[in-house]
């Protein structure tokens, strides 16, 4: 049975590797184990060592902690900002969004900076005619 934190790195390392538009046979192959290693890192079957953990990480151009990241402590009391990672894990699961962030990235930095304008002037005017 899969340990919580397996799980946490599990999911973690699935966004991530989603999120960069990588097949588990890419991510595979960049850190020298087979997909179905991938496939068992994130359901959490398999645990990932310390320093596939680290390859990983470099893989995706991540720290380390990216993938602990959003963990609750035992024996604390989750917080608004769990809450807040949580939902943006659900956000980031979804095909719609992953395809956004992908053409958003494909763009240059001065279309990049004029889209996140737009998008916040919209948000805005959406606000103050409380329309939702």
């Amino acid at each position: 049975m899969a340990d919580e934190t397996d799980l946490h790195v599990g999911k973690r390392l699935r966004r991530r590797r989603r999120l960069l538009g990588m097949t588990q046979q890419d991510l595979a192959s960049q850190v020298g184990v087979r997909f179905q290693q991938i496939q068992k890192y994130e359901c959490g079957a398999n645990r990932i060592t310390a320093s596939r953990l680290y390859d990983l990480a470099r893989a995706m151009n991540v720290s380390v902690q990216y993938f602990y990241d959003g963990m609750v402590v035992p024996g604390t009391v989750p917080n608004a900002a769990n809450d807040a990672e949580q939902m943006e894990g659900d956000i980031l699961s979804q095909k719609e969004t992953l395809e956004l962030v992908r053409a958003y990235y494909r763009l240059s930095e001065r279309p990049r900076r004029r889209l996140l304008e737009l998008a916040k002037a919209l948000e805005q005017d959406t606000s103050s005619t409380g329309a939702a």
